[in-house]
C-alpha cells in the first residue's frame, strides 16, 4: 500500500485515463473494535464499484471486465493490519494502486477519467510528513516521519554504510564518539556523499528535514555538505543503530515545539487579517475563494468536516445520505488552496473559536 505523495506521483496520479477511472474511497480505523468493520466495508465499496462498471452504458463488456480485475487485483494487496484512518484504491484498464491515508474520508465510489486525489492531497497536508537523517561515523539512515510515528525509508541508497576497509570498527569501538572520529578525512568523505545523497531524495520528495547526531557528526556534518544549514540539527547519538521509537522520541519535542509555535503564528496572521478587512470564514466564503485563487493562508481545525451540497451559487448543509452531498468538500477546499499556492495549516480543533472550523487569509 502506498503511503508518500510526492510532487511527481501526484502529477502522475492526475494524468487522464481512458474511461472509466474507478476511485474508491472509504474509511478505515487503526484499532479495535472500531476495524472489525473495515473488511466487510471495503469489500461492498468495491462491490459497489463493480456495479456502476456494469450499469454504465458507456463501458464496453471487455473494458468493465479489465477494470474489475484491476479492482480485484487492488483488494488482495490490502493489508488492514496496517490501515490509518482511510483508504484509496484507484483502477483503470491496465493499471491499479492502493493508498492508505492519515485522514478519514466519505465512503465514495467515483467513475471518471481521472482518479479523485483531493483526499490524498489532504491527508499529506494534515500529516505535514518529514525526514529524519540519523548521521554516525559509519553508517547514516534515513527515516519517514509523520502522524505520530517515524518508520525507516530504503530510498536513495539510504541506509547508507561506511564501506569497511574505510573504517576501523575495532578503533571506533575504543574510542566512541570522540572527536577524534570525526576529524578523519575518511569520515568526512563518508558524510559528504551522504549530504548529497539525502539532497536527491528532498529533490524528488520534498519536505522539512531534522538531523540527528552526536555533536562531532552534526558539526563535520554541516562543514562537509550543504544541508545542515537548512535542517533542524538534534543532537542525540546512537540514532543510526537504533530503533524507530527511539528516533521518535529524540524528535518528538522539537515537533511538539514548532507546532506550537507554527499555531501561535496562525493566530496572529488572522488576527491581523481581520483588522485589514481580508479574513474569511465558512466552507461556503472560502470554497469560492480558494477557487478564484485568492486564499494566501488556510487554517482548518484538525477534525473538522462538514457535509454539503452546492446548489449553482452557494453551499449549503447537507445529510451525508444525500444524493448530491459532498462529505469531502474540507479537502477539496484544501486541495483547491494548494494548487493556486497558499499555505495551508491544520491546527487542534478549538484553536479558531467563533468561525467554525475553517478560516483564511485572503490575497486581496
Amino acid at each position: 500500500m502506498e503511503h508518500d505523495l510526492s510532487p511527481a506521483t501526484l502529477a502522475e496520479l492526475r494524468r487522464p485515463r481512458p474511461y472509466p477511472a474507478v476511485s474508491v474511497l472509504t474509511p478505515t480505523h487503526r484499532r479495535e473494535p472500531d476495524n472489525a468493520q473495515d473488511r466487510v466495508r471495503l469489500r461492498n465499496a468495491v462491490a459497489a464499484a463493480k456495479k456502476q462498471l456494469e450499469e454504465d452504458p458507456s463501458v464496453s463488456r471487455d473494458r468493465r471486465a479489465e477494470v474489475s480485475r484491476e479492482l480485484d487485483r487492488a483488494m488482495a494487496e490490502v493489508d488492514l493490519t496496517y490501515a490509518e484512518d482511510g483508504l484509496a484504491i484507484f483502477a483503470a484498464p491496465g493499471e491499479h494502486q492502493v493508498w492508505t491515508l492519515s485522514r478519514s474520508v466519505p465512503e465514495r465510489v467515483v467513475l471518471s477519467d481521472t482518479f479523485l486525489t483531493r483526499n490524498l492531497v489532504a491527508a499529506q497536508a494534515a500529516e505535514r510528513p518529514f525526514w529524519v537523517l540519523s548521521v554516525a561515523a559509519d553508517r547514516v539512515k534515513l527515516w519517514s516521519g509523520g502522524a505520530g510515528r517515524v518508520v525507516e525509508e530504503h530510498l536513495g541508497g539510504f541506509p547508507m554504510d561506511r564501506p569497511a576497509e574505510d573504517f576501523d570498527p575495532e578503533r571506533q569501538e575504543r574510542i566512541g564518539d570522540a572527536p577524534s572520529t570525526f576529524r578523519d578525512e575518511g569520515t568526512r568523505r563518508f558524510l559528504r556523499d551522504a549530504d548529497a545523497a539525502m539532497d536527491k531524495v528532498l529533490r524528488t520528495h520534498p519536505r522539512p528535514l531534522y538531523i540527528t547526531g552526536p555533536e562531532p557528526a552534526l558539526s563535520l556534518f554541516d562543514e562537509a555538505g550543504a544541508l545542515a544549514a537548512h535542517s533542524v540539527l538534534v543532537p542525540h547519538g546512537g540514532l543510526a543503530h537504533g530503533s524507530a521509537e527511539a528516533v521518535w522520541q529524540a524528535v518528538r519535542p522539537v515537533l511538539e515545539d514548532e507546532a506550537r509555535g507554527a499555531v501561535r503564528a496562525v493566530a496572529r496572521e488572522l488576527d491581523a487579517a481581520r483588522g485589514r478587512k481580508d479574513f474569511a470564514a465558512g466552507v461556503d466564503e472560502l470554497w469560492e475563494s480558494a477557487h478564484t485563487g485568492r486564499v494566501r493562508l488556510l487554517a482548518v481545525e484538525e477534525n473538522f468536516k462538514v457535509t454539503m451540497r452546492d446548489d449553482g451559487e452557494h453551499l449549503l448543509p447537507a445529510e451525508d445520505g444525500d444524493l448530491d452531498a459532498r462529505g469531502d468538500i474540507v479537502d477539496e477546499i484544501v486541495e483547491q488552496c494548494l494548487e493556486t499556492g497558499a499555505e495551508v495549516r491544520f491546527v487542534p480543533d478549538g484553536t479558531l473559536g467563533d468561525v467554525d472550523g475553517i478560516a483564511g487569509v485572503l490575497r486581496y
